[in-house]
C-alpha cells in the first residue's frame, strides 16, 4: 500500500483533487506495492488510477496527462526493508547504546540501492524481486558482495540462510542489470584465495560489473561481533598487490582499472595516494574510493579563482586520516591562493573510539573539545557531512546549539572552496550565525 502524503499545485493530481492521505491502489490495474510502481506504471500519458480517499470512497480516475505536466503525487516514505544479516563488520552493531532510532537502521532494499546508490547485500531478495528488478530494468544496482563463495559468505554475512551471490548476479547480469560491487575484507575470512577466487568470479560477469572496491574492514570500539583478524599495514599491502594485479589486467583487456582499493586502504598501506586519473569517474567516491583525489583535484582546479582573504585565521576540522600530511598539502594551495592562514586542527573520535578516523564521523561533542575556548581564528570549517539534514551530528547535538556555544564563528563546507569563494567570509559567517540561533 502507498499513500499520499501531498499533492503539488497546478499538476494532474491537484487537479482531479487527489488529497494527502489517499490511498493509491492500481494504475491500469496493476496493483501498486510501493514508490517503484508509481513511478514507473504512471510514465504513460494515458493511465486508469484506482484510489481509495481518507474517508474510505473508492474511485477511478481515467486520466489523459497534458504533455509534459506532472503527476504531482508525493508519496510518505516507504517502509524500508531491513537486514537479516549479522555481518563481522556491520557498522550498526558498532554503535554505542542510547543514539536516535533511526541510527539503528540496518536497511538492505534493493529499491534504495537503485534510487541512492545505497549497497544491498541482496540476501533478502526473492525470485519476485529479481523478476522486478529486470521487469523495471533497474540498473545500475550497489551491491555488498564481500565473498562469492558460498561457505565464506555465510560466514561474513552471520547468516546460514543467504542466497547464492553468484546464481543471483549471474541471473542479472543476463538479463541486461549492471552493478557497481564493493568487498568489505576481514582479515582471516575473505582476504587471501577468497579475495582472489571473488575478483575472479566478478571478472567472469564481464560488463556487468563495472566496478568493484575493495574496503578494509572498519570497526568501533564498541564493534562486538568481529571475530576476524586485525587489519595492519602488512595486509593491507597485500589486498593492494591484489587490486594492483587486477587493475593491470584490466587496463589490458578492457581499457579501465574496474577494480579499485579505498582510500582507507591505501592510508593503512602507508602508501601514497593515487592521482585523479586513477579514479575515472569516479563511480565509487561515496564508498571512499578517490574521495581525497578528488579533494585534491577540485582545490588544484578552484584555488586560483578564489578570492585575496589576507591576514584571515581559518581553522580546519578534520579527522586522524586527513591530519598531517595530506591536510598540509592542501591548506598550502589555499594559503598561497588565498592569503589567509589556515590551521588544521586535527579531532579523535570520542563516540567510536581512534580506529574511526574519518572527518565525516565526528561527533559534536569532538568539535566542541577541540574549538572551546578558540578566540584566535575568525573562524572555523568543519565537515559538512558531520551534520543530518536535521541539523544534528551523530551525538544528537543540533549545530545551531553548539554555534552558539563557540567563541568562532562555526561554518560547514564540503570542500572548502564552498566557503572561501565568497568575497567577504564575515558576511558568510555572521548569516550562518544568526540563521542558526533563530
Amino acid at each position: 500500500m502507498i499513500k499520499v502524503a501531498r499533492v503539488l499545485p497546478d499538476t494532474v493530481a491537484s487537479e482531479l483533487g487527489i488529497v494527502p492521505g489517499t490511498v493509491l491502489q492500481t494504475v491500469n490495474g496493476r496493483k501498486l506495492e510501493d514508490f517503484l510502481d508509481w513511478e514507473f506504471l504512471t510514465a504513460d500519458d494515458e493511465l486508469v488510477l484506482e484510489v481509495s480517499t481518507p474517508e474510505g470512497e473508492e474511485l477511478v480516475f481515467e486520466i489523459e496527462r497534458p504533455e509534459g505536466m506532472a503527476m504531482g503525487i508525493v508519496l510518505e516514505p516507504p517502509r524500508i526493508r531491513r537486514c537479516a544479516n549479522k555481518c563481522e563488520f556491520c557498522f550498526i552493531e558498532g554503535l554505542p547504546k542510547g543514539l536516535r532510532a533511526p541510527l539503528y537502521v540496518r536497511d538492505d532494499d534493493y529499491r534504495l540501492s537503485f534510487a541512492y546508490g545505497n549497497f544491498a547485500t541482496l540476501s533478502n531478495v526473492k525470485d519476485k524481486d529479481i523478476a522486478r528488478i529486470l521487469e523495471y530494468r533497474l540498473s545500475p544496482l550497489y551491491i555488498s558482495v564481500h565473498a562469492t563463495p558460498f561457505e565464506a559468505r555465510k560466514v561474513l554475512l552471520n547468516n546460514p540462510k543467504v542466497p547464492d551471490i553468484m546464481r543471483q548476479l549471474s541471473r542479472l547480469a543476463e538479463g541486461g542489470i549492471q552493478f557497481h560491487c564493493q568487498m568489505v575484507i576481514v582479515p582471516g575470512l575473505n582476504d587471501g584465495d577468497i579475495l582472489e577466487q571473488s575478483i575472479a568470479d566478478l571478472w567472469s560477469l564481464g560488463d556487468a560489473v563495472l566496478s568493484t572496491a575493495i574496503v578494509p574492514v572498519g570497526l568501533t570500539q564498541f564493534s562486538h561481533l568481529y571475530t576476524g583478524e586485525s587489519m595492519n599495514a602488512d595486509r593491507a599491502n597485500e589486498l593492494i598487490a591484489h587490486v594492483e594485479r587486477w587493475e593491470e589486467r584490466a587496463l589490458r583487456e578492457r581499457g579501465d582499472r574496474w577494480v579499485f582499493g579505498s582510500d582507507e586502504l591505501y592510508m593503512l598501506a602507508r602508501r601514497e595516494l593515487p592521482g585523479a586519473e586513477h579514479y575515472g569517474d569516479f563511480v565509487q567516491i561515496e564508498n571512499g574510493i578517490g574521495a581525497v583525489a578528488f579533494l585534491r583535484k577540485r582545490v588544484a582546479e578552484g584555488a586560483a579563482a578564489l578570492p585575496r582573504h589576507d591576514g584571515r585565521r581559518i581553522g580546519i576540522v578534520t579527522g586522524t586520516a586527513m591530519g598531517g600530511r595530506l591536510m598540509s598539502e592542501l591548506l598550502a594551495k589555499l594559503e598561497a591562493a588565498t592569503g589567509a592562514h589556515f590551521e588544521q586542527i586535527v579531532a579523535e573520535n570520542s563516540l567510536f573510539g581512534p580506529t574511526t578516523t574519518a572527518a565525516g564521523l565526528l561527533v559534536g561533542a569532538d568539535l566542541r573539545r577541540v574549538l572551546d575556548g578558540r578566540t584566535d581564528l575568525d573562524l572555523a570549517l568543519i565537515p559538512a557531512e558531520t551534520i543530518n539534514d536535521d541539523g544534528l551530528f551523530l551525538d544528537d547535538l543540533s549545530f545551531a546549539a553548539l554555534r552558539e556555544e563557540l567563541s568562532i564563528p562555526l561554518v560547514p563546507s564540503y570542500d572548502f572552496l564552498d566557503v572561501l569563494s565568497n568575497e567577504d567570509l564575515s558576511d558568510t559567517a555572521s548569516h550562518l550565525h544568526t540563521a542558526g540561533a533563530a
